[in-house]
């Protein structure tokens, strides 16, 4: 049995997205369930066919790839987010990059093969992936339009702005690496903005 709250937060997050009534509320439930993720646990392996969209109830992941020992993270999902490897799990193709839990995540697990066949029969739920794709989509895209028009500085502070949550809690080697600066350089900008 799932999390009342957890599915309370997933139904008012899925009607902010598309109309959808309770009958198909109902229908989607064999498509989910509830899974509880360690800090560090990885929930997608670079390899692995991402089969997956975790709506996130509590907690944050991120997705990382890792060249030559070195980290570089790519994105960080948060509470009421759905997290997954768009292209992986459109494609079938293997993923790219690890997605992993930052700090114990609990999650509501779509099941991909399960929800491809309510949706085929039911409009309201076929929407509801298009919705969540579309979402998924624009996020991806906000973050390399910051990385193609702006300086790191200029993204730091986008990210002040827009995405608060970012510079609260992820730690700042982490943040500096999605930033694609050093720790040392994050920390110097930040200086320089705190002292003017």
């Amino acid at each position: 049995m799932i999390n009342t709250t957890a599915m309370q937060n997933l139904l008012k997050y899925i009607r902010s997205l598309t109309s959808f009534s309770d009958e198909s509320w109902t229908l989607l439930q064999p498509a989910l369930s509830e899974k509880v993720y360690r800090k560090n646990e990885l929930l997608l392996q670079e390899g692995e066919i991402c089969k997956s969209l975790f709506y996130i109830n509590t907690g944050f992941c991120k997705s990382y790839y890792e060249i030559n020992a070195v980290i570089k993270n790519t994105e960080f999902f948060f509470e009421n987010e759905i997290a997954t490897n768009i292209s992986s799990f459109g494609s079938g193709k293997p993923s790219e990059f690890n997605m992993v839990a930052s700090e114990e995540l609990h999650v509501v697990v779509f099941n991909k093969e399960i929800l491809f066949k309510i949706a085929a029969q039911y409009i309201e739920i076929e929407s509801l992936g298009r919705h969540c794709i579309r979402k998924i989509a624009y996020k991806q895209e906000e973050f390399a339009n910051l990385f193609k028009l702006y300086s790191a500085q200029e993204r730091l502070e986008y990210l002040e702005k827009k995405h608060p949550e970012m510079l609260q809690r992820i730690p700042l080697t982490q943040l500096a690496s999605f930033l694609g600066v050093t720790r040392e350089t994050l920390s110097r900008i930040r200086k320089r903005r705190i002292s003017k």
